[in-house]
């Protein structure tokens, strides 16, 4: 099968299109055939190393987080799969590989993809739905009728991220560009802030949680506008110790990150506010129950551009840049 691989991490995009042999599935896996894969700035990361303190992987590496396609074969253990399901999933961290034309998937990582959506539009769903799930019930533990911001909400993750805050009975304010203002407040968002003619500094203040989605640049300000024992959740800035305990990380990595978020986790503190990191993790179950939104309120995510998987590295490029209006696909 052809396989998108990486050979080192590089801070250039130069995936090498391999043929290697179709994974071979254990009794608790599927093999799908994959039709769509969804292209992120996680692939970026992983690429050039930046998270390799928080996931390290051996070369070659078959790159690519998230996928849609068809079962075609299963392990003897499944139960809640068979041969020609439409399934759609993140994939497991530690068992990365959706720039393939299959790829062996742990039944536990899996969800029957949305009936209202194609194979192209469920492949832009699992990483951010299951991100913005996680963020707002994991993390932030979110109560209703509270006030979220969610800063740089108009591409593919606040398409995702709005609608299920709304299901959560949240007030969502988020800011952006003014092309992206009639689709936002479409899905659901209660207010709009235009960032180049408004700052949202100036506008908001005693919000509840924010979901940060453009780095540590931004958090001193994001912390500003919260209330006492409000919450922050990054998932561009730093980790932290907590984040590191919540992932049975070894010690001299909690050491580590507990250094390296020791300035955030004391400026929220010295507030009298948290601060939290995330990382996406695969998870079936939340992906089912999101699934179930999706079809209910007919969410469909913002989609950028579609390319051949033979232009894998043009898909690549086009998300390193940031200037993505919504996901990017590649399709087999």
């Amino acid at each position: 099968m052809k396989a998108a691989q990486m050979k080192k991490y590089s801070k250039q995009i130069q995936l090498e299109i391999n043929n290697i042999k179709i994974p071979e599935i254990n009794n608790h896996e599927v093999l799908i055939k994959v039709k769509a894969a969804g292209v992120n700035p996680l692939d970026i990361l992983i690429l050039n190393g930046s998270i390799r303190m928080i996931a390290d992987y051996d070369f070659p590496l078959t790159l690519g987080n998230e996928l849609s396609g068809v079962i075609e074969a299963v392990g003897k253990d499944v139960v809640k799969f068979k041969v020609g399901d439409l399934v759609y999933t993140r994939l497991p961290m530690n068992k990365i590989g959706a720039f393939a034309e299959y790829a062996a998937v742990h039944e536990g990582a899996i969800s029957i993809m949305p009936k209202n959506l194609s194979f192209i539009e469920a492949a832009a769903v699992p990483l951010t739905a299951l991100t913005a799930y996680q963020a707002l019930h994991d993390v932030l533990h979110v109560q209703p009728d509270k006030k979220l911001f969610i800063p740089g909400g108009t591409g593919g993750f606040g398409t995702m991220a709005i609608p299920i805050a709304k299901s959560m009975g949240l007030y969502v304010i988020t800011s952006g560009s003014e092309r992206g203002r009639s689709r936002t407040l479409s899905i659901g968002a209660d207010q709009f802030i235009n960032y180049k003619e408004e700052n949202y500094y100036d506008l908001l203040s005693n919000i509840d949680y924010v979901i940060d989605t453009l780095g540590i640049k931004e958090i001193k300000t994001e912390l500003a506008i919260l209330k006492p024992h409000g919450k922050l959740v990054s998932l561009k800035a730093l980790p932290n110790y907590r984040f590191a305990v919540e992932n049975n990380f070894p010690i001299w990595k909690k050491l580590l990150f507990g250094l390296v978020g020791a300035r955030l986790d004391r400026l929220a503190a010295k507030q009298n506010k948290e601060y939290r990191f995330l990382f996406v993790s695969a998870n079936g179950r939340q992906l089912q129950e999101l699934t179930k939104l999706v079809e209910d309120e007919d969410i469909k995510p913002a989609i950028d551009s579609v390319y051949n998987f033979d232009d894998i590295n043009k898909a690549l490029i086009k998300v390193s840049t940031g200037h993505s209006e919504g996901k990017v696909i590649v399709t087999f």
